[in-house]
């Protein structure tokens, strides 16, 4: 055991210990380009025969150690860590194995700006400001800081009221050209979706249309607790029609929820209904009025024969009853 673990040891030192300079009769080709190196070396036949996979593994040891001496060859550079060498050009034009990847096709976009010669400027974050004489950022909080800065006084205009408040002024015209180019967004977005938007209450009421202006009319009559039914109405006026104007009121209401027993119970009945098409007679009132008609008589013979049918169509109908009961049960466990 000691001398198997001996031999162990001794094989692992000598393994560690290869020597980096490697001897051959001749020269290997190298492609250090493509990590290639040729030996034309005669083989040993011999060793071959006797250990082929101890001289191979020998052999192809002695190879690599030597490509990568070529490569230890080349000038290196250090990144991350790593010590990284650049390959030059190779010699020999390896078959790739897949085929090349096709180039992407041009966009409609791309196509027009490669076409009329339009070029992609990258837009800077920040811009020059003369009047406070640094770079000032394009937006952000930074962008607001260098506003107030700027504009710390304002002049006021000849023709404006001189107690108004300017930077109040300037504030909401503002919020107004904001707000003023999201209604446009919003407009150009129905357009290109095809919604129709109404006009009411947006353009001059002399540019509007006939219906415009009377759904202008109907809605504020509509305006009150009564919903205009008690507004007067002017002569020749035709009502647009409050439930066309209004989408709430075209809504439906929503079914009541059931649960699922009922649901299936449900269902049963309709599938029962829908497969057994058959006319609806219904005997027991066909028995009264047979019975109110020979009231007259009630000893005879026939109106006990109806009396006993009565008797019997009732006792069917709850053994029938029962029955379905039953069936329900069964099928809700």
């Amino acid at each position: 055991m000691d001398s198997f673990i001996s031999t162990i040891l001794d094989n692992s030192l000598k393994e560690a210990n290869n020597s980096i300079t490697v001897d051959k009769h001749l020269q290997l080709e190298y492609d250090v380009g493509t990590l290639l190196a040729v030996d034309s070396n005669n083989l040993n036949l011999k060793t071959l025969m006797d250990n082929e996979n101890e001289y191979l593994l020998k052999l192809s040891r002695d190879n690599v150690q030597l490509l990568f001496n070529e490569i230890w060859k080349l000038p290196t550079d250090r990144i991350d860590e790593s010590i990284v060498a650049k390959l030059p050009q190779s010699n020999y034009i390896v078959p790739r194995s897949r085929a090349l990847p096709k180039p992407k096709p041009l966009t409609k976009w791309e196509q027009f700006a490669k076409l009329k010669g339009i070029k992609k400027n990258k837009k800077t974050k920040q811009s020059w400001d003369e009047q406070l004489n640094k770079w000032v950022p394009l937006y952000g909080y930074k962008r607001a800081q260098a506003e107030k800065e700027k504009d710390w006084v304002l002049e006021v205009p000849a023709t404006s009221d001189p107690m108004e408040d300017q930077f109040l002024k300037k504030k909401t015209g503002k919020r107004e050209n904001i707000a003023k180019n999201e209604f446009q967004r919003l407009r150009n977005v129905a357009k290109s979706r095809n919604i129709k938007v109404p006009r009411l209450g947006l353009t001059n009421p002399d540019l509007s249309s006939s219906k415009e202006l009377q759904t202008a009319v109907t809605l504020t009559r509509s305006a009150t607790a009564s919903l205009g039914k008690f507004q007067n109405k002017l002569p020749k006026e035709k009502d647009v029609g409050l439930t066309k104007i209004m989408s709430d009121s075209n809504r439906k209401r929503k079914s009541i929820a059931f649960s699922s027993q009922e649901e299936r119970r449900n269902n049963l009945n309709t599938i029962n209904f829908v497969l057994n098409k058959k006319p609806t007679f219904n005997v027991e009132k066909a028995i009264g009025r047979r019975l109110k008609k020979h009231m007259t008589n009630p000893k005879s013979q026939s109106n006990k024969q109806l009396l006993n049918t009565k008797r019997k169509m009732s006792f069917h109908k709850k053994s029938k009853n029962k029955g379905k009961k039953k069936n329900e049960k069964q099928n809700r466990y």
